[in-house]
């Protein structure tokens, strides 16, 4: 059997997978519940979604904790300084250098966010990070194209 897919969400990703029962993000979390992917975030994702969560919709803390369970999500620590360094020269937010930092050194296949602003359109950081990134959408025609070539 060939390897899952690793896929890292950043909390606007997981936050959309939470809000809404439809849509890309909450696909990705049904294919981790399926096991077909592996499903990553880090414990800063995690601080920021309950966080979010908390101050948006506090009814939906129950959903979180049993999409973390359900999805198999792995939580990966902290990045080491030395990427954390690399790439706080391409994206100046601290918080998202971390989640990216943290994304690169796990292995990620693919990194899933909606953040337009320090990553999506982010054009520097799309020349310098071979990591591949995009919308959730972006993601699940990346994953279909691979089911399409027999890679997966």
């Amino acid at each position: 059997m060939s390897r899952k897919i690793k896929v890292f969400l950043d909390t606007s990703a997981l936050f959309a997978g939470i809000w809404s029962a439809e849509g890309g993000s909450r696909m990705i979390l049904k294919l981790g519940e399926a096991e077909v992917i592996r499903p990553i975030v880090s414990r800063q994702v995690l601080h920021e979604i309950e966080r979010a969560l908390r101050r948006k919709a506090p009814d939906l803390l129950g959903v979180l904790a049993l999409f973390l369970d359900r999805s198999g999500i792995e939580i990966v620590p902290a990045p080491t300084e030395k990427t954390l360094s690399k790439i706080t020269g391409i994206i100046h937010h601290l918080g998202d250098a971390e989640v990216l930092s943290a994304a690169v050194e796990s292995g990620a296949d693919y990194f899933v966010t909606l953040d337009r602003v320090h990553f999506l359109d982010n054009d520097h950081l799309l020349s310098e990070v071979t990591l591949p990134l995009g919308t959730p959408g972006n993601f699940l025609d990346w994953y279909r194209g691979l089911i399409n070539q027999g890679k997966i």
